[in-house]
């Protein structure tokens, strides 16, 4: 893939810019001709262009950039190969940044699949013996998306259509493969959940739900694929955070990365950006591999977004003075114990990296810490609405404040404790956008979809616990002589 003319890390203006070619976004009925500059999208696309320039802020970039190997430009850090574990915290650090900078409320930051470019670099050589070519495919993959620093999405669901059914039964209910040609596949179906889409350049999809099963070779598929390729159409969701009844909304306006179902009509894959092909197995056993990276990137960017919810709840419950009641207290503390948790896990991971078979340097793993993520994420929103109680509903507008007949009775009546009535609606507003309102119910559908099912995991991951066998035996050897009814006294004591 060329690299010829690459700029390496963007700026707002080029990624604003960049959106602008000809990619077939739909919402609410309508096609948007111009992504960047639709109400509904505007406010998200200025964040990412903030973020981005963040990248040329001379006190951040060398902690965000680095110099490509190959062009000599400054690249995001984010698409770093590491190779031991100064950079591998290195990585996580630019992670932090990114992810502190929003709040942790972006679960597709680019950061994250960025590090899904670096696992299927570290994948090549599987890959490459899948089918000659789909390693190298990988290694320029991961080169082009660094050298023109790719805001990328992933599509890894399958329509939700009939879920007691199986696309070997009926070939709708996955993306598929329906011929080859000398440039390369024609596919046709569609994918969800594409979070980022109409924000993102290409989309990488490398995932479906039949890669287990026999005779499904033609549902088995990787490749990335430009938003503005010919035959793909992104259906977008309603937009969150609608400020035109004057009620801002102060993280769904920024932080509303949209999410999408993607329609492939005989969309044509050219063979340099395919990465696998029919073999099922094969995929299944590399999802870890790939991901390696991508997990730590969750787990930071969920870490900030814990720290957020429980600064937030503990300022909700100093405006109204009960931050001293002991039971407010008990709460604000659990919340406390998951960030803290979550800190300890992610330096636990770090710590424990290692070498990987591709030769880089790879987190330890940390599947447990995910599902224990999303687990706990439900509870974290439940504490944040009982501190706020009915507060977190009943807040006035920027134009109730601003309004001389209704300022004196909110002044008066829906003041806090050492806290007017203009910053306390504020900080309740921003917490109804954090736990409570559309924007809130997404973020939360998002921490316990994006981990994928939770009961598989977790059978999984008892399937897979390496420390069973050997403690097992050893209880199993306690167990093999009969228990004492009675302690023995020693002789003399008695």
């Amino acid at each position: 893939m060329d690299v010829a003319g690459a700029e390496g890390a963007l700026t707002g203006e080029r990624y604003r810019r960049s959106l602008d070619d000809g990619r077939e976004v739909w919402l609410a009925g309508e096609r948007v001709r111009d992504v960047a500059g639709h109400p509904a999208f505007a406010g998200t696309v200025a964040e990412f262009g903030r973020l981005y320039d963040r990248q040329h802020d001379p006190a951040l970039a060398p902690r965000l950039t680095f110099p490509s190997p190959d062009t000599g430009n400054p690249v995001s850090r984010s698409y770093q190969l590491p190779t031991n574990a100064e950079e591998l915290r290195a990585k996580a650090e630019n992670t932090r940044d990114w992810m502190r900078a929003s709040w942790g409320q972006l679960g597709r930051a680019p950061d994250f699949m960025a590090n899904v470019t670096v696992g299927l670099h570290d994948f090549r050589d599987e890959l490459e013996a899948n089918h000659q070519g789909f390693g190298e495919n990988a290694v320029a993959y991961h080169r082009y998306a660094r050298e023109h620093d790719l805001a990328l999405t992933h599509a890894l669901g399958d329509p939700q259509i009939d879920r007691s059914s199986s696309a070997l039964e009926d070939q709708d209910l996955a993306l598929r493969v329906v011929r080859e040609t000398d440039n390369g596949v024609v596919v046709r179906g569609a994918k969800q959940l594409a979070t980022l889409a109409p924000f993102a350049h290409e989309v990488l999809v490398y995932l479906n739900g039949v890669s287990a099963l026999r005779g499904s070779e033609r549902f088995v598929i990787w490749f990335a694929l430009p938003m503005n390729a010919r035959g793909l159409r992104v259906l977008c969701r309603e937009p969150l955070g609608d400020h035109r009844t004057g009620h801002g909304h102060p993280f769904a306006r920024r932080f509303d990365e949209q999410d999408a179902m993607l329609f492939f009509e005989d969309v044509e894959i050219p063979w340099e950006r395919i990465f696998l092909l029919r073999d099922g197995p094969l995929a299944l056993r590399g999802l870890s591999r790939i991901n390696a990276w991508s997990m730590l990137s969750t787990h930071i960017r969920f870490h900030e977004r814990l720290r957020t919810i429980a600064a937030t709840g503990s300022l909700v419950a100093q405006s109204v003075g009960v931050d001293a009641f002991r039971g407010i207290q008990e709460d604000l503390g659990e919340l406390v114990s998951y960030v803290e948790t979550l800190r300890i896990g992610i330096e636990g991971s770090l710590a424990t990296g290692g070498p990987t078979p591709g030769g880089l340097y790879a987190p330890g793993e940390s599947y447990g810490l995910g599902f224990w993520s999303a687990g706990i994420s439900a509870r974290a929103v439940e504490i944040v609405r009982r501190v706020g109680a009915s507060g977190v509903v009943m807040q006035p507008s920027e134009a109730d404040l601003a309004h001389p007949e209704l300022r004196p009775l909110l002044d008066r009546y829906m003041r806090g404790k050492n806290i007017d009535a203009a910053a306390k609606s504020r900080l309740f507003r921003l917490a109804w956008d954090l736990v409570a309102d559309g924007f809130g119910a997404r973020q939360e559908m998002y921490e316990y979809l994006h981990r994928g099912d939770l009961g598989a995991g977790r059978v999984r991951l008892y399937r897979s616990w390496s420390d069973r066998g050997e403690l097992e035996e050893r209880l199993r050897g306690l167990l093999a002589q009969p228990i004492p009814t009675s302690p023995t006294v020693p002789e003399g004591t008695r």
